[in-house]
């Protein structure tokens, strides 16, 4: 998946607790069992038990203390006698604005305690641990950020029918300033209103649409199966298996894969001795995105402006990113100089796919300095984004055996009708597009996604002004009984048949169609979504065609938050030929 699609990237700000391990999900920690131990504490916490509840006013205590919830004010509650889905008026007793519970009042003295107990880096555990203490709708200060943080499906919809033409999320600041600072233009992840919105119509026909992904299905087909390939070499050389952390050759599977569909061009990442610029690259990235949480709560202008470390160590990190984007836009340059005349076909050097640059340049939609924009956020957001959640994935098919050979047994089938054609391969394996579904439901890449309402709304019987920061936290939505029935359990056939229905006994209700959106929702979704999602179907695809996954542990991965949610450890895995 994409960082920079409304995962955001979906890139996020999210919030952590100390005293839990990340990744397990303890009977305890689950929301509705938090919630009946609470349900004559806070009128949320009714809401989140999932049923008809009556309460008396009562005076609110504090609630959460080191489970990381913080602190709720004193204050009446109303008798409440319908179930809080969320996202619907429930008549003239909204409460206001401040009565939401929050989790302190001072954004400083919360980022001072963050960083003393080491909380940024657990900021997906703090945020199901707040829920589990304050109920389905808390607020948050964090130094410069505030924010209003959500989970129930009908509160989502609320949000997204507010969100307006031009929806607006988070500006991730220390991006902003490096292009401010070094006069590069803004793609549209940094971009708002009508400005944001005309770039992305344009980047929407060549990621997007159905005839572009046919366009580039293929090309990260053909990477997929050289990946597959270059694995089977490695493990025949070692006998018929090979354990090994495969999170290196993930790293430059998804770079490979990024420039071919991107640039155009193979770059050769699987050869013996992969170019030093490529792996420089994709240290850039890493530094990147590990210096990003810290500055998201600081003045980056000012940071700029003393030469503090932190911001030194994360402008260099973009600078080698810009240069490498800059050294394949100069080939694509020279590449479509040198075939224009022999052939009129859009994006075409005689007849061939030249990439997104080559259709973006060809079309002249876009000025060369914004193409260079878009085109570096989509590499900067394409690597650590698909390779991380591929990390989980083959993790999850080693310690479920029989989920494995029931996927497998399907690709099997689909591959042999499909003749070659990767499209018809997916779409005869509709397991696979819910394995990538299941994987970013417990893994979510990017934690939150954020929006900013053009209108008030009501959200859990709170007033929300217009213009208000709201925050979907993806890690307790995915985890929440309530939602999901037997959260911890990985099953991709529960978004069913087609890779999307809801299978008998889902959970029903308002809000059903909000439940998967690790790439964002709406007109703001990760752009580069179609991309990230055939890349994992088309990688899984080819592995589970050639090899048998065992993991040697079966423990829940702990995970661990440095703008995207990572494994603390990257897990071993065991290739066996088939």
């Amino acid at each position: 998946m994409q960082l920079l699609g409304g995962t955001t990237l979906n890139t996020s700000i999210h919030m952590a607790a100390c005293g839990r391990l990340p990744g397990r999900c303890a009977s305890n920690g689950h929301l509705g069992s938090a919630a009946s131990r609470r349900a004559l504490c806070t009128p949320a916490a009714a809401a989140v038990a999932g049923r008809m509840t009556t309460m008396k006013t009562t005076t609110v205590v504090v609630v959460g203390g080191g489970g990381g919830g913080g602190q709720v004010e004193g204050r009446k509650k109303p008798t409440q006698t319908k179930e809080q889905t969320g996202g619907e008026k429930r008549g003239a007793g909204v409460r206001a604005f401040e009565e939401i519970p929050h989790t302190g009042r001072s954004g400083w003295l919360n980022l001072l305690k963050f960083w003393r107990e080491g909380r940024l880096r657990l900021l997906h555990t703090h945020m199901e641990r707040t829920f589990n203490a304050l109920g389905p709708i808390y607020r948050e200060h964090l130094g410069t950020h505030s924010s209003v943080n959500i989970m129930m499906p009908g509160d989502i919809g609320e949000l997204f029918r507010s969100e307006g033409l031009h929806p607006r999320r988070m500006t991730l600041q220390p991006w902003a300033t490096h292009r401010e600072t070094r006069q590069h233009q803004k793609g549209v992840f940094l971009k708002n209103g009508e400005e944001w919105r005309s770039d992305r119509l344009l980047l929407n026909r060549e990621v997007m649409m159905s005839g572009a992904v046919q366009r580039f299905l293929p090309l990260l087909d053909q990477v997929a199966a050289d990946f597959s390939s270059m694995l089977r070499s490695r493990v025949e050389r070692d006998g018929r298996s090979l354990t090994l952390d495969p999170s290196p050759d993930l790293f430059r599977f998804a770079l490979e894969a990024s420039c071919h569909v991107i640039y155009g061009e193979r770059i050769g990442l699987f050869s013996s001795s992969p170019s030093q610029e490529s792996q420089r690259f994709i240290w850039a990235v890493e530094r990147m995105l590990s210096t990003t949480p810290p500055l998201l709560y600081l003045p980056p202008r000012l940071l700029s402006r003393i030469g503090a470390p932190l911001w030194t160590k994360h402008a260099t990190a973009w600078d080698h990113i810009f240069s490498h984007a800059e050294a394949r836009i100069q080939k694509g340059c020279q590449r479509l100089s040198s075939s224009q005349g022999g052939s009129s076909e859009a994006g075409a050097a005689g007849g061939k796919y030249t990439g997104v640059l080559g259709q973006l340049m060809e079309k002249g939609q876009l000025s060369l300095d914004l193409i260079k924009a878009n085109v570096t956020e989509l590499m900067a957001g394409g690597v650590d984004t698909t390779a991380v959640p591929l990390q989980f994935a083959l993790y999850e098919l080693g310690r479920n055996p029989q989920v494995q050979e029931t996927v497998r047994q399907q690709v099997r089938a689909s591959w042999a009708q499909a003749g070659g054609d990767p499209g018809k391969a997916l779409q005869g394996a509709p397991l696979l597009k819910g394995t990538v579904k299941e994987i970013l439901r417990l893994y979510p890449v990017g934690i939150t996604v954020q929006r900013y309402p053009i209108r008030d709304i009501v959200l859990q019987n709170y007033h929300i002004p217009a213009g208000t920061m709201v925050q979907v936290c993806l890690y307790p939505l995915g985890r929440n009984p309530q939602i999901f029935p037997q959260p911890k359990r990985f099953d991709p056939t529960r978004w069913g048949r087609e890779g999307g229905e809801r299978p008998p006994g889902e959970a029903r209700g308002e809000g059903a169609g909000f439940r998967s959106l690790a790439f964002g929702f709406g007109a703001r979704q990760c752009v580069g979504r179609r991309i990230a999602e055939n890349e994992m179907q088309l990688f899984l695809m080819h592995i589970l065609l050639n090899f048998r996954l065992t993991v040697s542990s079966t423990e829940d991965i702990k995970t661990t938050y440095t703008l995207i949610l990572q494994p603390e450890t990257p897990p071993q895995i065991t290739f066996t030929s088939l």
